[in-house]
């Protein structure tokens, strides 16, 4: 099978339209569901799929699949599917989510030109709100898919505006019926961007993961008192901003310690809310968003532990209250053997090199691998950048890691 290197970069390239941002170096888009860059995106992918001779269907919570099903796939047998998401974060890059979806498309028009005859029909994916900037946490779409969540919970999420997402897919006529059941694919595929450097540092094309590190979401609260920042003394203050400042610091030391023993821990805290948030008044009270990972769920449990034990301590050190609410947990998954045998297959009998590695993020795939066979695949991004107008990969490894999903995509369409 060849891959259509100029094909693959027109769609994404005309892709990146939707939603252009001015950006200094790069090419940035801002893809928030629901959107007019988002309904444009959506039009084009609905476009693409039917010029290949898909069918085409849009699900309640706008999951767009279109299906392939030549004379020689049995309809009623398991199809397989591959894909990915349109959306994007505010400024972020033209490859994040777009190159799985379009990667996915090409692999099937690959199959097509080199006359292969699945034995199932194989569908070509894009997931309704994986990054999460307009509605709830993200990955709505594929929670949907997989049971995880109910259609009348996801189409009830509301925008910062109070839209719900109901009305915002059907406002850009995005809002069909019935559910995509990920829980009736034989297999699932994602090609995504590495959004690190190992692969770069290697020099290999291509990484299929073995595991999604586990994730867990912490919204952490302390509490002091607001006061006027000249006539109250040091001794007298509950300074919230100053408290949370320790804890993010202890945050970081325990994420330090556990790496040293699982050297893909991660503890971040990345988003603060301060109250009143005025240069003359001291903070009365501090929202803060815990984000821990690995593919260790013990590192996940132990950072958390810290958290916790940091919380007690600046309640007894200080005049403060605490809180920590634990709403978001993910457990480490692992890949399917049979889906990384037939990527490593695959790049193989491309010529192409492949590399074991994980995924310290957890798109769309961490949800599918819980009902079905299930595999990620990296390509490489240059200096490791993402979410940003720098996000980089070149053409030429944009279709190497295509064809490396192709023959893994026929394969397992023709078993």
């Amino acid at each position: 099978m060849q891959v259509n290197q100029q094909r693959l970069r027109s769609d994404i390239e005309t892709n990146a339209e939707f939603g252009a941002v001015p950006a200094d170096e790069g090419r940035g888009r801002t893809v928030l569901t629901g959107s007019e860059a988002d309904r444009r995106a959506r039009e084009f992918f609905c476009e693409r799929l039917r010029d290949a001779g898909l069918t085409t269907r849009i699900d309640a919570v706008g999951n767009i699949v279109g299906r392939w099903e030549p004379p020689s796939a049995d309809p009623d047998a398991d199809p397989v599917a591959a894909g990915s998401h349109l959306d994007s974060v505010p400024e972020g890059g033209i490859f994040d989510g777009p190159l799985g979806v379009y990667a996915a498309l090409e692999s099937v028009r690959a199959m097509q030109d080199a006359g292969i005859e699945p034995v199932r029909p194989v569908d070509v994916v894009n997931f309704t709100e994986e990054e999460g900037q307009r509605f709830g946490g993200g990955l709505i779409g594929s929670a949907v898919a997989v049971g995880e969540m109910s259609v009348d919970a996801a189409l009830a999420i509301e925008d910062a505006d109070g839209i719900p997402l109901g009305d915002a897919l059907a406002d850009i006529g995005f809002s069909g019926d019935g559910v995509v059941d990920a829980r009736s694919w034989d297999a699932w595929l994602e090609l995504h961007i590495e959004q690190a450097e190992q692969l770069t540092d290697a020099g290999v094309p291509a990484g299929v993961v073995t595991s999604i590190v586990g994730l867990s979401r912490c919204d952490v609260e302390i509490a002091g008192e607001a006061n006027h920042a000249g006539s109250t003394l040091m001794g007298e203050r509950s300074d919230a901003l100053a408290a949370a400042s320790e804890f993010i610091l202890d945050v970081e030391r325990a994420s330090n310690e556990r790496a040293e023993t699982s050297a893909t821990a991660v503890g971040t805290v990345g988003q603060a809310d301060v109250s009143p948030n005025a240069p003359n008044v001291i903070a009365g009270k501090t929202s803060l968003t815990l984000d821990i990972r690995d593919v260790e769920y013990a590192s996940i449990e132990q950072i958390i532990d810290e958290a916790r034990a940091s919380l007690d301590r600046l309640e007894r050190e200080r005049p403060v209250e605490t809180s920590l609410e634990h709403p978001w947990d993910r457990p480490p998954v692992e890949m399917s053997e049979r889906c990384r045998d037939a990527l490593h297959a695959a790049g193989e009998t491309a010529g192409l090199e492949t590399l074991d590695l994980h995924s310290g993020a957890g798109h769309d795939t961490m949800y599918l691998a819980e009902v079905t066979d299930a595999a990620l695949l990296f390509a490489p991004s240059r200096d490791g950048i993402s979410h940003n107008p720098r996000e980089w990969t070149d053409w030429e490894d944009c279709a190497d890691a295509t064809r490396v999903l192709a023959g893994a995509l026929a394969s397992l369409a023709t078993e």
